[in-house]
């Protein structure tokens, strides 16, 4: 149940910072790749499932999701900019490239000594946490790389074609009106010397056509 809110709470932040209801869901896919490599590193060191790999669960799943951040918000600004999707994921990719990989290495590092029981005390609680965390950000950070530009291509690119077909839509049907307004002549301004021409002028009466004005007693 933690897990579940946790996900829900940083999906409600990502939609506040994307502005949208489908990038964060993208984002979202790392979270069961980690969830696998979490998995598998607790079947390989057979350590059981507790309190410290849940604890380990909740603190991966925000290691996760920012490293897809990173990733999305720099292609983000690149479509901005005006470039394709497709130039824009692969320029992002390759300049977000070393940064993931070296913070997730980072934190492997520096976890490692508690997943391999060298902590000292406590360590029924340090080691399941940092096998959790370890082999969860291996797989999400290889998978992320991968998945989720692809991800990102196929959705946003449906989005795009969808709003093309839609304004080729619009121009067809205004087309036809433009034609017929055109050639019925509504809306066509006439010349201004024309409409001088053919204005007809108002007379106006002043005091020097008027009657003749009585003379003063």
């Amino acid at each position: 149940m933690a897990l579940l809110v946790a996900i829900a709470l940083v999906y409600v932040v990502m939609v506040a910072t994307f502005r949208s209801l489908i990038q964060p869901l993208i984002l979202l896919v790392s979270v069961p790749f980690a969830g696998v490599g979490a998995i598998a590193a607790l079947v390989l060191t057979k350590t059981p499932l507790g309190v410290p790999s849940m604890i380990g669960a909740l603190m991966l799943v925000g290691i996760v999701v920012t490293n897809a951040i990173v990733l999305i918000d720099l292609i983000n600004q690149y479509r901005d900019r005006g470039r394709s999707i497709d130039d824009a994921v692969q320029e992002g990719a390759r300049h977000r490239l070393r940064p993931i990989v070296m913070t997730a290495l980072a934190t492997v590092l520096a976890l490692a000594p508690m997943g391999l029981g060298l902590s000292g005390g406590g360590v029924f609680i340090s080691k399941p946490l940092a096998i959790v965390v370890i082999g969860g950000l291996v797989s999400s950070t290889l998978l992320t790389l991968i998945l989720v530009p692809v991800l990102y291509t196929l959705v946003e690119g449906v989005g795009e074609r969808r709003d093309v077909r839609r304004e080729q839509r619009l121009a067809k049907h205004l087309e036809p009106a433009v034609v017929s307004r055109r050639r019925s002549g509504r809306g066509e301004r006439r010349p201004w010397p024309a409409a001088a021409e053919e204005t007809t002028p108002v007379p106006r009466r002043g005091l020097l056509e008027s009657d003749e004005v009585a003379p003063r007693s």
